[in-house]
């Protein structure tokens, strides 16, 4: 099961893997079990088993079935929350260990990529950090700040010859962009080559101990010596995630320029929500396909379906090259308080360990957090280990941490307010709404063919009430960012482990009986 319905330019790999994956759960004798088959799980896995470790991967949907073929596949040490920010958050030396570590995560790919014959599609280039208003202050500070952190920063007032509408930038050297879908199939392969086992089936619980458990859907419940939570956001019981960092979707369009019209670089500009461009082999011959994001909401809250159209108009102006567009898509990011992921012990639960919170940099959070990871289950010190602890508390992030609890508290007003429509008749095609009835409410979709599909709006998570999402026709939470399937209720993002309950409507609201 897909995360969304927009279809993203890469290669569709859980396909092509299929037939990889069994969905036997008796005699599962292992050492850890991994639950996501994404870049960090599949990353973890690969590392545990090169240790000699006998590793089982949980996914209920395949490899790269998330949200990490959701992404742009920037490679970046030149983080986007800004290392003035991060300097700010975590000290002067926390801020070298985030560079450090996403610089070794790069590393780390490269040297995988390195591995298959096809290089999937790696390479180094430099980035570059612009203004969104043509001011060079913040690139003053921030390069201040990054080269403190321990990055190769060059500013640049005359800005570039061939893109003079971005005005001055920040170059960083040693970043780099790949193809993930080849990635995560080359590493997918090596898991499986070293012994690895795939397991379908949707966990919905874990709990630790000297044996921890992850419970299945099935009712089933697999014992292992150390559990991993690698889907994306954590399932499981734990106050880690959802308190301290908040789900945002972000969008994407893959427009086509001549080869060459554009440097082949990472650009980023400094506005919130920021823009993100990244070029990718592809398109017809002589062409380029400029992959550029933004325009991020948070989940649930200000449903926009022109975002794909104020991307388009923004890189029209910027990279005048660009002559059309074939693809759009979106994905779900989640952004710490304090700007840094979480990867490591889940607090209070033995051997139970947790990676989330990829803020913006999920293939090198991902991939930092595995090595990281790997280093805890097998006995060993991490430098890494204390900058990204789930328990870690940064007091001087407390001002983010408060406005995104106090906003996620505000949407349970929904409860009072009025309902999207009064009779789900008026509902077309594809679309849905949620409506009230008595004290209940309901999210109502009708498909294709007119059929409507009732279920109870309340989110199994926190009950909140759910929204309807018109870019990905979803129901979205807006307090702590679950998504549920329209046809079937089922999770599409945690932290909801549960899907929305069945609704029957009156007789009166479905037409023909239906």
């Amino acid at each position: 099961m897909g995360t969304a319905r927009t279809i993203p330019v890469w290669d569709d790999i859980a396909a092509q893997t299929a037939d990889w994956w069994d969905d036997k759960t008796e005699q599962i004798d292992c050492d850890v079990i991994v639950v996501g088959a994404g870049i960090a799980g599949l990353t973890t896995a690969l590392c545990l088993l090169r240790e000699g470790r006998q590793v089982v991967l949980v996914d209920r949907g395949g490899i790269g079935a998330g949200e990490t073929l959701r992404t742009s596949a920037h490679l970046a040490s030149a983080l986007d929350d800004r290392f003035s920010v991060l300097a700010r958050y975590h000290g002067h030396d926390g801020a070298r260990l985030a560079a450090a570590s996403h610089a070794a995560a790069i590393d780390w790919i490269e040297a995988q990529a390195g591995q298959d014959a096809t290089g999937c599609g790696f390479r180094r280039i430099p980035g570059y950090l612009f203004p969104c208003n043509d001011d060079p202050a913040t690139l003053e500070r921030e390069a201040e700040a990054a080269a403190r952190a321990g990055l190769e920063v060059e500013l640049q007032r005359e800005g570039l010859p061939t893109l003079q509408a971005l005005g001055p930038v920040l170059r960083f050297a040693g970043q780099a962009r790949i193809d993930i879908a080849a990635y995560v199939l080359h590493l997918a392969r090596a898991v499986r080559e070293a012994g690895g086992r795939f397991l379908r089936a949707e966990a919905t619980a874990m709990a630790g101990g000297d044996a921890p458990i992850v419970e299945l859907r099935s009712g089933a419940r697999l014992r292992a010596r150390a559990v991993v939570s690698a889907a994306n956001v954590p399932f499981h019981q734990t106050g880690v995630a959802w308190l301290k960092q908040a789900a945002y979707r972000t969008y994407v369009v893959a427009g086509h320029a001549p080869r060459g019209s554009i440097p082949d670089a990472l650009y980023w500009d400094d506005g919130d929500p920021y823009h993100y461009v990244r070029l990718l082999e592809g398109g017809d011959e002589g062409e380029v396909l400029v992959l550029i994001g933004g325009e991020d909401h948070k989940v649930g809250q200000d449903d926009d379906p022109e975002a794909y159209v104020r991307l388009q108009a923004w890189a029209r102006e910027r990279f005048p090259s660009i002559d059309r567009f074939t693809a759009a898509w979106s994905g779900q990011v989640l952004e710490p308080a304090d700007g840094l992921a979480f990867a490591g012990a889940d607090p209070g639960q033995d051997n139970v360990y947790l990676v989330t919170g990829d803020s913006g940099n999920g293939l090198t959070h991902g991939t930092l957090a595995a090595l990281l990871l790997c280093d805890l289950i097998q006995g060993r010190a991490n430098d890494w280990a204390e900058l990204y602890d789930p328990a870690r508390r940064r007091w001087a992030s407390a001002g983010p941490w408060l406005r995104e609890n106090l906003n996620s508290g505000s949407q349970y007003r929904d409860w009072v307010g009025p309902a999207d429509l009064d009779d789900p008749a008026e509902l077309t095609a594809g679309n849905g709404a949620v409506i009230r009835r008595g004290l209940r409410r309901i999210a109502v979709y009708r498909d294709g063919e007119g059929n409507l599909h009732a279920h109870d709006a309340r989110c199994t998570h926190m009950g909140c009430v759910v929204r309807w999402s018109s870019e990905e026709k979803s129901w979205d939470c807006p307090c702590h960012g679950s998504r549920f399937d329209v046809m079937t209720g089922a999770v599409l993002n945690g932290p909801a482990s549960e899907p929305l309950s069945p609704c029957a409507l009156d007789a009166a609201d479905a037409p023909d009986g239906r």
